[in-house]
């Protein structure tokens, strides 16, 4: 899972929270309504989750808040070890979203917040197939993720920062693998989802998807 974005996370382990919270002032608008968003995921599951690069434990928190079940995989060991020092009652394994364990039991759903964009569109759909096998009908996939209406407004997205200078978003959307809505919704119904988005700011947009469902 784009473990060359691994190291990314070596520094800005101990700033992330402070990232997500808007203290950097070009990440702004990418967290902007963080705490909607985290909850908006929270609302939408049930039962046992699967949750990949849960990082501090912001949107655990939330899940756990329901009464749902978390099973946390984390590539990062920085990141692991923060998550662990404030969930010691949970075990997060190392993993990642292609590559973790099957956990023993039904799992419910599949969760994470500013993640997939690690997987190109080939690993996001081999991904969702995997989901898929391990869920029941009715199972979902919630994800909450940087995502674009057209690859023509990503671009323009990525002009509009260099604008404001704001040089480290534009590289972030340049270099690592964020998609469009089409591309994301071919990818879910070929995995046997119906899928539904719903945007969260100007960059996020949350993923609704269940096994077996229909879009609407």
């Amino acid at each position: 899972m784009g473990k060359e974005f691994l190291h990314i996370f070596d520094e800005w382990a101990d700033q992330y929270d402070a990232s997500v919270s808007g203290q950097d002032p070009q990440y702004a608008d990418v967290f902007f309504r963080y705490e909607e968003i985290l909850e908006a995921v929270a609302q939408r599951v049930h039962g046992t989750v699967i949750e990949f690069g849960p990082g501090t434990g912001n949107l655990t928190k939330r899940v756990l808040e329901k009464g749902v079940e978390v099973l946390p995989v984390e590539p990062h060991d920085k990141m692991r070890a923060l998550f662990q020092n404030r969930f010691p009652q949970l075990e997060a394994q190392e993993g990642d979203l292609l590559e973790f364990v099957t956990p023993e039991g039904q799992v419910d759903g599949f969760i994470s917040s500013y993640v997939f964009h690690h997987l190109t569109d080939a690993e996001k759909g081999e991904a969702l197939k995997r989901y898929a096998e391990l869920l029941p009908v009715g199972g979902k996939v919630v994800f909450a993720d940087t995502v674009f209406s057209s690859e023509d407004a990503k671009q323009a997205q990525i002009l509009k920062e260099k604008a404001r200078g704001y040089v480290a978003v534009a590289e972030d959307l340049e270099r690592e693998y964020y998609t469009t809505i089409p591309v994301l919704t071919s990818l879910f119904e070929q995995a046997g989802f119906g899928v539904t988005f719903t945007q969260m700011n100007d960059y996020v947009w949350l993923m609704d998807a269940t096994k077996g469902g229909t879009t609407q």
